[in-house]
């Protein structure tokens, strides 16, 4: 069965993003640039909700035409380009990314859907990106490894990413540390 992979950043203090919804405190480098486009290797899908949708078709469609994008950038674009785009919205009526035909849509049942989807054959699934929804998708207990990208920032105040959870025990699968200080920590949740 295929694992939902969620990946993302967080400041030492356990928040997503600042108070206005700032990413500027993200230490994000080549090592840790190289770290993430890793996961193409591993996942052929990457989930996403609404904001998230739109925010990465706004930049990465707009990367292959670019002529200043760089080489890293150019390989994640045609990656997500062949990617399974799922995302998560009761807003939306439809998604598109190139006239790629691999596109879902969920707007509801998402236990129903996310565990039909990892039923099928194919690479794991990166959940990337999408706090409100990775709450979600970790009440209902659909991620099966977390990569959390530990930031060497105390925000003080922003958007935590533990919040309205249960208790949740975990298996710590590997950590790294990058020149730059971010700790890279990937667990498992601990099941019976």
């Amino acid at each position: 069965m295929r694992k939902i992979i969620l990946m993302l950043h967080l400041s030492l203090d356990g928040m997503i993003a600042g108070p206005n919804d700032e990413l500027d405190w993200i230490t994000y480098d080549s090592d840790l640039e190289a770290y993430a486009h890793a996961m193409h290797d591993v996942t052929d899908a990457v989930i996403w909700g609404r904001k998230t949708y739109e925010m990465m078709a706004g930049y990465w469609l707009t990367v292959p035409s670019n002529p200043e994008s760089t080489p890293q950038e150019r390989n994640h674009a045609a990656w997500l380009d062949e990617a399974t785009k799922v995302v998560v919205s009761r807003t939306l009526d439809k998604i598109e990314w190139n006239n790629n035909p691999k596109t879902l849509l969920i707007k509801d049942n998402i236990t129903e859907q996310i565990n039909a989807l990892k039923a099928q054959p194919g690479k794991d699934i990166w959940f990337l990106g999408s706090p409100n929804l990775a709450q979600t998708f970790m009440q209902l207990d659909l991620i099966d490894e977390y990569r959390f990208n530990i930031n060497p920032t105390i925000l003080g105040k922003g958007k935590p990413l533990f919040v309205n959870m249960n208790k949740m025990s975990l298996n710590l699968l590997e950590q790294k540390q990058l020149k730059s200080g971010v700790v890279l920590l990937t667990y498992e949740p601990k099941r019976r």
